[in-house]
């Protein structure tokens, strides 16, 4: 290959590259792989309900999420931090609440998603009752109050 055609294919290549690089600018690469933490107090969680197990599971995850939104706003944090506070073993910032303060944000929170996900009256309270029962234990287990 002479000289000349070296110097072609290198410019060619250099050309391609700045190419790619303005195509990944373009397309939002600088913002890629920073944390977009949405506020708790009003973020809805987004869930596919696909088929009639989807649509349970997705039942359940939004009450889940909701408790753990509800929580964090109350604590004036993200989910995401509240959750890492569960365990300080993850090292990635000092606890700021004292288990009993996140124990009565995460009741609280989940107090609030069942009545947001089953509403209101006699047929709502009801099934926010036994809602609260069957997480009852659960959350209770989860917040070290029972053991085994």
């Amino acid at each position: 290959m002479s000289r000349r055609a070296a110097s072609v294919v290198t410019l060619l290549l250099m050309g391609a590259v700045v190419a790619l690089i303005a195509v990944e600018i373009g397309m939002g690469g600088i913002n890629a792989g920073k944390a977009g933490l949405k506020d708790p107090c009003t973020t809805k969680p987004q869930l596919h309900e696909g088929g009639i197990f989807g649509s349970i599971d997705a039942a359940v995850q939004r009450v889940a999420l909701s408790g753990l939104n509800g929580a964090a706003c109350s604590l004036h944090t993200s989910r995401e931090e509240l959750a890492l506070s569960f365990s300080p073993a993850l090292g990635t910032k000092k606890v700021r609440w004292s288990r009993e303060t996140i124990r009565r944000a995460l009741r609280g929170g989940i107090d609030k998603a069942i009545h947001d996900t089953v509403g209101g009256g006699f047929l709502g309270d009801s099934l926010a009752f036994v809602l609260r029962e069957a997480l009852a234990d659960p959350l209770a287990y989860f917040l070290g109050e029972l053991t085994g």
